[in-house]
């Protein structure tokens, strides 16, 4: 009996030590279990980039029977052709799925095949490039809200590849926002306060406090994004939301930055390029410095965007830019207890996971971190997160600004009674800097 109860406790404490090794926001989950958020299951996946088409820098989102289209990219390092199709899941306001069937929120097709690939070419590391524009004359939404995007391989939707969120929206309200500092005390000069106020002259909004949800988010994050929002007065059709702390951000900081657009010259940030004996590019940063105690300096950033591009080359930067380990490295007196710190921006994908998380070397007395990334410039600023609440906090490493420019987008969805989805009835962006 003793020798059955040590085998059951040995068994017992190595499945709970194993749960323990595993966080939901591993940076490859490879569990084939759809996740409604941005997600990559595939390691061999990388520089997904997903927009509205018109530019490169705007969030996935557009409007309902418009001309607009979604752009999606990305590279697979097999280097091989693959199957790959997308499809979409119709989701609520805090990104649950809804209960509507596909063919109630989706015109013509369901699921669309990405045809259009091409070879790297004169690059040390291999690679596919996949790219496709939606919605298509087979394909359209029928519904305003959020979507998960999510594509898979060969047909099979459990061999899941990766997860983008999009959103949809059907302007019937209008939307009136106002950018001011912050009025609590202590806060005043470093933190950004949004005031706006939705119009709904001629849309019915029966009971707004309850089906009503409003959504501001910054730079396209997130993690701080504000979902927990009432109105605080209420005049008719009108609804003004103000004075309230919920609508509060950090101001933060402009976006560090380095360029490797060349592999040939060291740049302002870059300190050394070489190439290993596995011919693979590594680009070494200069240390930075933590900004929390210095003064706020202007300059023009890409708010946490990318740009792919290779100087070397006249021809498509998409299929020539070639792959490159970038090291960081932030100088920091002690580890920190009780959090750690990310690498945060669109390079990677804003999430805080095993890619972006820092390591602290006790030789170099700081925290250090390697992403393998696509030549070209980059914006990025480094979080630290309790890990418990999933928000980066950027205020001992950037320090935060009243007067720093973001984008600001705000989002007023609403359940019509008698329906089973939250339609995205209001969208509007909001730039610091453009008041």
């Amino acid at each position: 009996m003793l020798n059955k109860l040590l085998i059951l406790l040995f068994f017992l404490g190595h499945f709970i030590n194993k749960a323990q090794t595993v966080t939901p926001d591993d940076d490859y989950v490879n569990d084939n279990v759809l996740k409604y958020d941005d997600y990559v299951y595939k390691s061999n996946l990388k520089t997904i980039q997903f927009h509205e088409s018109s530019w490169d820098y705007a969030a996935p989102i557009i409007e309902l029977n418009s001309a607009q289209q979604i752009q999606l990219s990305f590279d697979d390092l097999d280097g091989d052709k693959k199957n790959y199709t997308l499809t979409f899941v119709l989701c609520n306001a805090d990104w649950t799925p809804s209960d509507l069937m596909a063919s109630e929120y989706l015109g013509g097709f369901s699921d669309v095949n990405i045809f259009n690939f091409a070879y790297a070419s004169n690059t040390f590391q291999k690679y596919t490039h996949y790219d496709i524009l939606f919605p298509q004359t087979n394909m359209s939404f029928t519904k305003s809200g959020n979507y998960i995007m999510y594509v898979y391989i060969d047909g099979n939707k459990d061999n899941i590849a990766f997860t983008r969120r999009m959103m949809v929206y059907d302007n019937k309200v209008s939307l009136l926002s106002t950018f001011r500092q912050a009025m609590s005390d202590g806060e005043q000069f470093n933190k950004q306060h949004i005031d706006f106020t939705i119009s709904a002259n001629a849309y019915d909004l029966n009971n707004p406090y309850k089906d009503m949800k409003v959504v501001l988010t910054q730079n396209y994050r997130w993690d701080n994004a504000v979902t927990d929002i009432k109105p605080t007065f209420m005049n008719g059709s009108q609804f003004t939301y103000s004075m309230d702390d919920a609508s509060t951000f950090n101001g933060g900081n402009e976006f560090r930055y380095f360029d490797m657009r060349s592999l040939r010259f060291l740049t302002e940030k870059v300190a050394n390029i070489y190439r290993d004996e596995s011919n693979k590019n590594h680009v070494v940063l200069y240390p930075d410095e933590l900004r929390a105690n210095k003064s706020y300096s202007f300059y023009n950033d890409l708010n946490g965007n990318f740009l792919i591009k290779n100087r070397e080359t006249q021809g498509n930067v998409d299929l020539e830019a070639d792959y490159v380990y970038v090291e960081f490295f932030l100088p920091y007196a002690n580890p920190v207890t009780g959090g750690n710190f990310y690498v945060m921006g669109k390079l990677t994908d804003w999430r805080m996971n095993k890619n972006s998380k820092m390591t602290y070397n006790y030789q170099r007395v700081g925290y250090e971190a390697k992403l393998y990334l696509k030549q070209g410039y980059y914006n990025y600023m480094y979080v630290l997160s309790n890990d418990a609440t999933k928000t980066g906090d950027e205020t001992v490493t950037e320090g935060n600004h009243w007067d720093t420019e973001n984008d600001y987008n705000i989002l007023v969805y609403h359940r019509k009674f008698g329906t089973y989805y939250d339609q995205l009835i209001g969208y509007a962006k909001l730039n610091s800097l453009k008041r």
